[in-house]
């Protein structure tokens, strides 16, 4: 057992170093940033190796110790040379820590240099000292920096894992923050593209997002909710691209063909939208703000909350703007005529609670209007 111990202990005693030595190794590469591992680390690898090799010998030519007959432990004659191996890589670790040292955080180096210098200066102590002192200084100075060192190193991972998160998460807030406006400038645009077909719908298609998201912040449904609605009504005439310009733009009454072509852009616009996975609730709007809350409408002939609430809203907003503007067929209606239209409609063709959402905006929007 005796013979065990020892032999432990001196393997150890060349064992920690060598760990050290990977660490450092990984510490550069990954966070000092060389590209190869440095030179004087190599040469710590080939001490550790020879190291061994002494320590597997040792036992038969008693270098280090050797134990009598008796089974009692004795040193040898070589004894010291045993500290030679830990103390020159250790020594190498030193200078590696000097030569990279603007690579690492100071705090991290000035630490760091300190450790590594501890068992330099027990090891030194070791030589001199040994007769007067019979206990293994370097031994136990290595044992309490790599306690010291592991602690260290643990919380400056934990230090360096949290700021990586904090940075990660900025990088993510950031990159999310500029497809959404990518998003949001690419769907305007094409909003734009739309409603420059017909010359008496300009800016439709953004009045009308507008006043969607205004009645979905009103019912107080989620922010992401309102997000969706506005992106949706943007795009609900997306569908006006498969309808004959002719049409669009005719000035006066339609023909029964004629509407019945208009009457297709739903479909065409979510046959448009589909496509796009990530966001279905685009090609809901499109294909069912023309539904009526009796069944009435088109293309589908659903009703009630079987509707999508995305197109409800749009619904309204889009009857509203309609109303508000100029057609080819007549002139905006009066503000007193577009409310009639919508208490109308409540039940019918609209949903009770957003129709009286969009005549509740209108009268604060008249209040302040005669306020100022």
């Amino acid at each position: 057992m005796v013979r065990i111990s020892n032999g432990l202990l001196y393997f150890f005693l060349l064992f920690i170093p060598f760990l050290l030595t990977h660490y450092l190794v990984d510490l550069f590469i990954n966070e000092g940033k060389l590209k190869n591992k440095p030179f004087l680390l190599k040469i710590c690898d080939y001490i550790f190796i020879l190291g061994v090799i002494f320590l597997v010998i040792s036992p038969f030519l008693h270098l280090y110790y050797y134990i009598d007959a008796e089974n009692v432990y004795h040193r040898g004659s070589w004894h010291l040379l045993c500290y030679v191996f830990p103390f020159l890589i250790v020594f190498l670790h030193e200078v590696v820590v000097i030569q990279h040292r603007n690579r690492l955080a100071r705090r991290f180096a000035v630490a760091l240099f300190c450790c590594i210098a501890l068992p330099i200066v027990a090891t030194v102590a070791q030589i001199f000292l040994f007769r007067y002192f019979p206990i293994s200084l370097t031994t136990i100075t290595m044992s309490l920096v790599v306690i010291v060192f592991y602690t260290f190193a643990l919380n400056f991972i934990n230090t360096q894992a949290q700021h990586a998160k904090e940075r990660e998460l900025i990088f993510y807030t950031e990159a999310r923050k500029k497809e959404a406006e990518m998003f949001e400038e690419t769907t305007e645009a094409l909003a734009n593209a739309i409603d420059a077909k017909d010359k008496y719908t300009s800016g439709h298609s953004i009045r009308v997002a507008i006043y969607s998201r205004q009645i979905a912040r009103e019912a107080h449904l989620p922010q992401k909710t309102c997000d969706q609605v506005y992106f949706a009504a943007l795009l609900h005439d997306v569908g006006k691209i498969g309808v004959p310009l002719e049409i669009i733009n005719k000035v006066g009454k339609l023909t029964d063909d004629e509407y019945a072509e208009i009457k297709k852009h739903p479909v065409f616009g979510y046959q448009i939208l589909s496509s796009i996975q990530q966001a279905p609730y685009l090609a809901e709007g499109a294909r069912y703000h023309h539904e009526r809350y009796d069944g009435k409408g088109y293309p589908d002939g659903i009703m009630g909350v079987d509707i999508p609430v995305i197109a409800r809203i749009i619904a309204v907003a889009d009857a509203y703007d309609a109303m508000t503007s100029v057609r080819s067929y007549r002139e905006p209606l009066t503000k007193q005529k577009v409310k009639e239209e919508l208490l109308r409609g409540i039940g019918t063709q609209f949903d009770p609670t957003f129709a009286r959402i969009m005549i509740r905006l209108m009268d604060e929007e008249e209040r302040i209007s005669n306020a100022s």
